[in-house]
């Protein structure tokens, strides 16, 4: 489970925006990846209220991986799109890390970083 926060920009310092909040679980026996359920749940600004709502395989370890955005309500309503997510930090100790989301409809991208 996960309930982390939801920041402006890829830093712990940067403005908090809202949480990402969901689940993930294993989904390979030979490589760290997930089966992600995540919601981008807003409470600051223009998208306050808003959910974003991405579910996919996320292989931990690549550079870049890519999810689907399935879905979402207020302003995100009936979205649909894909996320690309980039680890920034991780702490293999704590398990603790910064990800960075760019999120794409067509030409329209909205950066999101958990």
């Amino acid at each position: 489970m996960m309930d982390d926060p939801l920041t402006v920009k890829p830093l712990r310092s940067s403005k908090l925006v809202g949480k990402a909040q969901g689940m993930y679980a294993s989904a390979s026996q030979t490589e760290l990846s997930f089966l992600m359920v995540l919601n981008f749940a807003f409470t600051e600004g223009k998208y306050n209220g808003s959910n974003l709502s991405v579910l996919g395989r996320n292989s931990v370890f690549s550079g870049v991986r890519e999810m689907p955005i399935v879905g979402g309500s207020g302003l995100f309503r009936f979205a649909r799109g894909y996320a690309q997510a980039k680890t920034r930090e991780i702490d293999l100790k704590t398990g603790d890390a910064v990800v960075e989301y760019n999120v794409s409809k067509g030409e329209d991208v909205i950066g999101i970083a958990s």
